[in-house]
């Protein structure tokens, strides 16, 4: 049963990446349309992230009084509703105000799809659980580097966002009638009074650390990248089609990743590995004629951990704290991913190298491996605080 669960989250979350990848993909036409820097677009896409400083920790709370599957849903509705809002724009504060709806329906479906999977496959090849669940942002998001260009280009800017937004609709009309609940989970004694041991603490700033500076290190590559391939000649929709397999082969080298760390440990080896693979194909893009190369090796190395790193998450925090504990979790990573994407346009706009901001996603990616050693010291530790109360 919790497969197919697994395949129906899957489904629905591709929709939080579709959406996701609207104004990366149809950046060079908003410049064209409203006379917008780089940095604009970058600011753009990081608003996605913005609610998530402010809403994520009561939605952690909201989350002890209103089913997961009822937050998945409103979720879903706000991507749909954003991205509506976004195609409608006259004028480019308008895709902004889209861009923040969109971002709280992002931080909504991220919080709850991460702990329905918990939920499931606690103690449980959560690693590959996680893997397989995280895999649907990228697969929405490759599917967002091909067809939104193609859809901007035959039929304008504006319909990227509305496909996407018909997508996020149906998935939230799919996890509403077919989602249920493990029927083993623990109930959260005393309610709101339960609260977070300070060991939890520590996990928990280092996953979402960890978790951000990947993520942040990934938009970072999706959104500019396309533009050093351009350089070299590429056309456009070329050019997002190359970048686009790094996203399609992470799909199935995450979820081999995940069972590996499962079945055999070794994280923070893999961690080390995986992230220098990262950095050196950041390194090949630059070189002429090596797109396609760099593409598949980050695709098949660099981004192959994405869920071991959230399943840290899982294993940071008890399951009658996990909704709150999220919620922290996702206070960190929509801080990292709200100020990267404006800081790399600067980047590009400041040197006029398209290279320029992969230099940044190459620190970041290297700042998962201490975070990730940080995290396996503080659980390896004595407990050092007792539950207390929020």
């Amino acid at each position: 049963m919790r497969w197919r669960i697994l395949g129906l989250l899957f489904l629905a979350r591709i929709g939080i990446g579709f959406q996701f990848q609207t104004v990366a993909s149809v950046g060079d036409d908003l410049v064209v349309a409203f006379g917008l820097s780089y940095a604009d677009i970058g600011f753009l896409i990081g608003l996605f992230m913005a609610p998530g400083l402010f809403l994520a920790i009561p939605a952690g709370y909201w989350g002890r009084y209103v089913s997961d599957r009822i937050m998945v849903v409103a979720g879903l509705g706000a991507l749909a509703i954003g991205g509506v809002a976004s195609s409608l724009a006259g004028d480019s504060w308008i895709i902004g105000i889209g861009r923040v709806c969109a971002g709280v329906g992002f931080l909504f479906t991220s919080l709850y799809f991460t702990k329905m999977v918990a939920d499931w496959f606690e103690g449980r090849e959560i690693a590959t659980a996680m893997s397989i669940l995280v895999m649907s942002w990228p697969f929405g998001i490759a599917m967002g580097q091909v067809g939104h260009a193609w859809l901007a280009q035959t039929y304008g800017w504006q319909v990227p966002f509305q496909v996407a937004s018909i997508y996020c609709l149906i998935a939230a009309l799919v996890v509403y009638f077919l989602y249920r609940p493990p029927h083993d989970l623990p109930d959260a004694p005393g309610g709101a009074q339960v609260a977070l041991s300070g060991q939890e603490w520590r996990l928990i700033l280092c996953a979402a650390a960890a978790w951000g500076v990947f993520n942040a290190a990934y938009v970072t590559f999706l959104a500019f990248a396309p533009k050093v391939l351009e350089s070299h000649g590429q056309s456009a929709i070329a050019a997002a089609g190359i970048i686009s397999v790094g996203s399609w082969i992470m799909i199935f080298s995450g979820a081999a990743c995940g069972q590996f760390v499962d079945r055999v440990g070794g994280r923070n080896i893999v961690l080390a590995v995986c992230m220098g693979g990262a950095v050196a194909a950041l390194l090949l893009l630059g070189l002429p004629g090596a797109g396609f190369g760099a593409s598949v090796l980050f695709g098949l190395i660099g981004m192959a951990p994405a869920g071991v790193i959230m399943a840290m998450a899982g294993q940071a925090m008890r399951p009658q704290v996990r909704a709150f504990g999220m919620g922290i979790f996702f206070t960190v990573y929509y801080a990292i991913m709200w100020i990267t994407p404006p800081v790399a346009g600067a980047i590009l706009d400041a040197t006029g190298k398209t290279q320029g901001p992969l230099f940044l996603a190459m620190i970041l990616f290297a700042a998962v491996v201490p975070l990730g050693i940080a995290f396996q010291f503080f659980k390896d530790a004595p407990m050092m605080g007792q539950e207390g109360k929020v």
